[in-house]
């Protein structure tokens, strides 16, 4: 497997993905921006801002090379050499506060005889309704199981000690999978299996999505709903900037800041010691941001 192969197949589910979020969302349209890294590669931002369902959205696609940064390489772990990283990147900010946040990212690193790939998708709803989070929970065990009946606990659990505030004590939402640097050596699958698993879970992105976004876009809310859902974005800053690796990595190294905070909403707010109605739905959802929940087994 070479790497114009993974190119031009994490450049088909850009592709792929944005056509089938334009249709879910039915007026929203996105805009490329291509851009090119001064040390090698590039990429193509697209950037998808006040549609119908979605406020503000973005699909990356990137394929960057040349010397590793010395910092890089001692977060990494590898020797500061020349180095081929190529992913797709996604979050997705809607409009209506039922609609829950989503993030995605399938990525293959490269150095030397070093090769391993990484990604993940989790959801962050606003509101968390039982029924959606079983159905986003099972889509991904689906995904998992094709190629290892272990991936999805694994890579559940994963996910939840990765998408967790400290600092606030909670989870970032209802999770979903994380993996990072999976091999041939420690996951028994061959890089060519590796890869068709990874995309395996960024083909199981559009659908997934689009169905919560159609199930849920047109349920009423109001101004408080709206107001939660301006202090959940907050939380999901606070993660980004503070304990996000790849923001961190990016903004460390020279990255092109615009791709790399393009996972930020339009608009957040932070209320001081903000406490929820007893017995409230935004009560229920703080209740539920913790880890281990079997969300699959919970309705």
């Amino acid at each position: 497997m070479i790497r114009a192969e993974i190119e031009q197949k994490f450049q088909s589910l850009q592709k792929d993905i944005i056509s089938s979020l334009e249709l879910a969302d039915g007026i929203g349209k996105f805009k490329f921006d291509p851009w090119q890294r001064a040390e090698g590669g590039g990429g193509v931002s697209s950037i998808l801002e006040s549609g119908q369902i979605l406020e503000k959205g973005g699909v990356n696609f990137s394929a960057v090379l040349g010397p590793l940064h010395p910092g890089a390489a001692k977060a990494l772990g590898v020797a500061a050499q020349e180095f081929y990283a190529c992913g797709v990147s996604i979050v997705l900010h809607p409009n209506n506060p039922m609609v829950p946040i989503i993030h995605m990212n399938v990525r293959y690193f490269e150095t030397g005889n070093t090769y391993w790939f990484g990604g993940g998708i989790d959801l962050t709803p606003h509101y968390i309704v039982d029924q959606d989070a079983t159905y986003f929970h099972g889509q991904l065990k689906n995904a998992c199981d094709a190629f290892s009946p272990d991936f999805y606990a694994e890579y559940k659990k994963w996910a939840d000690d990765y998408f967790f505030l400290p600092h606030r004590n909670e989870t970032r939402g209802i999770g979903g999978i994380f993996f990072d640097r999976l091999d041939a050596e420690n996951t028994g699958l061959t890089k060519e299996r590796l890869f068709e698993f990874v995309m395996s879970v960024g083909e199981s992105f559009a659908p997934t999505y689009t169905y919560l976004m159609k199930k849920n876009f047109e349920l009423p809310y109001t101004d408080k709903h709206k107001k939660w859902q301006a202090l959940r974005r907050g939380r999901y800053v606070e993660f980004n900037l503070v304990y996000d690796r790849g923001t961190k990595f990016g903004l460390e190294t020279g990255g092109r800041t615009e791709s790399i905070l393009m996972s930020l909403p339009a608009t957040a707010a932070w209320i001081y010691d903000y406490k929820p109605e007893v017995g409230s739905d935004e009560e229920y959802t703080l209740s539920m941001l913790r880890k281990g929940i079997n969300w699959i087994e919970k309705t």
